[in-house]
């Protein structure tokens, strides 16, 4: 039996505190840019079928029920109630959370209390940008305040995380701008923002990814399709290739998530890269029945002390359990058939899915 005694869900969201009907829970349950087309339902996806599938047997009713009668049973216990028992039959362990999302979110605190999991973390460099620059007079002031606040944002975060990649492509420019190219998008930004601003000077979120290499934290990158309306066009993270390089040998731990469509090219960096870790919880939730076989291509090309676990949660607890059950069978199903076949022995397969599982991020982000 190939099934990792704990799970390190190394990047997740909280989840949502208010009651959720039909419309709000599938609007949660897939990034689309509206409604489902008129006689359908985002309930008919690969993850659809997957929270089908693994939820309501947590919440005592029989697998596959239809969604009516599954949001009728959740609704029954209350947010709270359905909350902790979800998240409690996920088997997660600890959770590593990205806290720059918007909305009535749970902090890495209370999740980890109705999970009854350990919770870190995870601190998402353009909001700390943001905020910083909604306090800051001068563009002075905001440098030196957001050089300050990375700072003490490394004393108790375990990672940092950026969408560069989602607000502007990741087509970036390696190297790190000159002080003087820094100085004069601060000001530009600055001058034309409004408080709450969003960030996407390629200049500043340069400035950014490389204040946060300078701390030796890890850092998060998004590299792959991303929330609707995210540069999509220039996420392959093949483009990365030039500042991946140009941060080897700083000591600084990349992981690239959310790889999907292009987890075989993530794959292939964490492969030629030492610093360099793939992602490869979201894939699988998207992949949902087909899984195994995602999870397979990232197991051909990259080193299996490189791969790390995620569900990519947010504000669902399912999508927690869907990530969990799904990479559990996923990497049952793909280890135990080259166990059966020779290729593999049981102990070495065992090993092999710790460490994804959990050894991996435990060593990456430093957690006891």
């Amino acid at each position: 039996m190939i099934d990792p005694p704990s799970l390190v869900d190394q990047y997740c969201h909280g989840v949502l505190r208010t009651e959720l009907g039909l419309g709000t829970f599938e609007a949660q349950l897939a990034r689309t840019e509206g409604p489902p087309a008129p006689g359908t339902t985002l309930f008919d996806t690969q993850t659809g079928f997957a929270v089908r599938r693994w939820c309501p047997p947590l919440l005592g009713l029989e697998p596959h029920c239809p969604p009516a009668r599954y949001l009728a049973r959740r609704r029954e216990l209350g947010v709270m109630e359905a909350g902790r028992r979800l998240l409690r039959g996920s088997g997660i362990t600890a959770y590593l959370v990205d806290t720059g999302l918007p909305g009535d979110l749970t902090g890495p605190a209370e999740l980890g209390r109705a999970g009854e999991a350990d919770a870190h973390e995870i601190i998402r460099l353009e909001q700390l940008a943001e905020q910083v620059a909604d306090t800051s007079g001068t563009v002075a002031s905001f440098l030196a305040n957001l050089a300050e606040s990375v700072h003490a944002a490394a004393a108790h975060a375990v990672a940092f995380t950026s969408v560069a990649g989602l607000r502007h492509g990741l087509a970036l420019a390696p190297d790190p701008p000159g002080p003087g190219e820094v100085r004069g998008a601060a000001g530009r930004w600055l001058a034309g923002r409004r408080p709450g601003g969003r960030l996407s000077d390629p200049v500043l979120l340069r400035h950014l990814l490389w204040v946060a290499v300078a701390s030796g934290r890890p850092l998060q990158l998004h590299a792959g399709l991303g929330a609707p309306g995210a540069r999509v066009d220039r996420t392959d993270p093949v483009l990365l290739t030039d500042f991946v390089r140009a941060t080897a040998g700083l000591g600084t731990d990349l992981v690239l998530l959310h790889g999907y469509p292009y987890h075989r090219h993530a794959a292939h960096l964490a492969g030629v890269f030492p610093h360099v870790h793939a992602d490869c919880g979201a894939a699988l939730v998207r992949t949902g029945a087909r899984a195994a076989t995602v999870l397979a291509e990232i197991l051909e090309l990259a080193p299996f002390g490189k791969i790390l676990f995620s569900t990519g949660a947010r504000g669902l607890p399912e999508l927690h359990v869907v990530g969990a059950h799904l990479f559990r069978e996923a990497l049952g199903r793909v280890l135990g058939t080259w166990v059966a076949e020779g290729a593999w022995s049981p102990d070495d397969a065992r090993r092999v899915a710790r460490m994804i599982a959990s050894g991996n991020a435990g060593r990456v982000y430093g957690l006891g």
